[in-house]
């Protein structure tokens, strides 16, 4: 639960998603609208508008795109990623900006946003978030949103129990960075 504070913390939520109308995408702009109305900070990157390198070729940490979007996560409280699954696992544009953009993690708390084409793929953010924890010492959400084709309406948006999931996880996002921020200012 978001409450009232002098400072409430800043959110980056990548859209992991090449296609600017996938579930995914959708579900990062439920947070992003639930969050501003909640005056929080929040920047939604889409990454489908940002190219990239791929991690490990000649130059690519040094990559203009990767500079800025290291910068913007680093200066971030707290990350949420949308992204799509495919074979069981996030999508590679979502481990693509990671490998890169890793330094930007450290110590932050990070939230998944997930829509898949079936039920079978629920456990998919938990290699992810592996990394993140091990690689990076990020403070995984244990809430996520995973999400399938039958949760949204007709029209392609998010139903209201995935909204209000979304909602949720948000709101844990920013209440988690609060915390961390209370406990370095205040250590034992």
């Amino acid at each position: 639960m978001i409450t009232e504070s002098a400072t409430l913390p800043s959110v980056v939520i990548l859209s992991c998603s090449l296609n600017p109308q996938s579930r995914s995408h959708k579900l990062a702009i439920a947070a992003e609208t639930f969050l501003r109305g909640r005056g929080v900070g929040v920047e939604l990157i889409d990454l489908g508008e940002h190219e990239l390198p791929l991690c490990g070729t000649q130059g690519s940490f040094d990559h203009p795109n990767v500079q800025l979007l290291t910068g913007k996560i680093d200066a971030a409280d707290t990350i949420l990623i949308s992204a799509p699954v495919y074979n069981y696992d996030l999508n590679a544009v979502a481990k693509n900006a990671m490998e890169l953009t890793g330094s930007g993690w450290k110590d932050k708390p990070v939230g998944f946003l997930c829509a898949a084409g079936g039920k079978a793929s629920y456990m998919s953010p938990i290699s992810f978030a592996n990394s993140l924890m091990f690689d990076f010492r990020c403070h995984v959400i244990p809430r996520f949103v995973y999400c399938t084709r039958p949760d949204f309406t007709d029209e392609g948006q998010p139903g209201p129990e995935i909204v209000q999931r979304t909602e949720q996880l948000a709101a844990a996002a920013v209440d988690l960075a609060r915390g961390l921020a209370w406990a370095r200012a205040n250590p034992v």
